[in-house]
């Protein structure tokens, strides 16, 4: 059974299944991280949904690069959590079901392209404080290196 985190689902509200794939990324003694300015600001794991048809490790390459602009190398499933949650940029009620990868960032290549993202750094114990989602958070106490 996969662990929830956050609200519990509401018996009457219809939810859609949506996958993502999230990393904690170390560096040097901090974590690499993204800011989402919309729809609220938020400090989240890198990564975001699968597309029909693509793998999970494709999926976190691409939203990775996307949300911060880095390459990563390695990454290492960690488990899995689900959470309930409205996403408004979709006008959507979903269960996402968030897979949560490590990894090694191993080359900037610009500015991340996702618009409204900006990458911050911030030591593990400091990113658990300030991540968007108590999954996250989580996720990243289990994992502190």
């Amino acid at each position: 059974m996969i662990r929830r985190y956050g609200e519990p689902p509401e018996a009457a509200r219809r939810y859609t299944l949506r996958a993502g794939a999230y990393a904690i990324l170390p560096r040097d003694g901090m974590l690499l991280l993204t800011h989402q300015a919309d729809p609220w600001p938020e400090v989240q794991l890198p990564g975001g949904g699968i597309d029909p048809g693509e793998n999970p490790l494709d999926a976190l390459h691409r939203e990775v690069f996307e949300e911060t602009g880095w390459r990563i190398a390695a990454p290492r499933r960690l488990g899995a959590f689900r959470r309930f949650t409205y996403m408004p940029e979709y006008d959507l009620w979903a269960e996402k079901l968030c897979i949560i990868y490590t990894a090694r960032p191993v080359a900037r290549l610009g500015d991340p392209t996702e618009p409204g993202h900006s990458v911050v750094w911030l030591p593990p114990i400091e990113a658990a404080g300030v991540l968007g989602n108590p999954g996250d958070r989580a996720f990243v106490l289990r994992h502190l290196d």
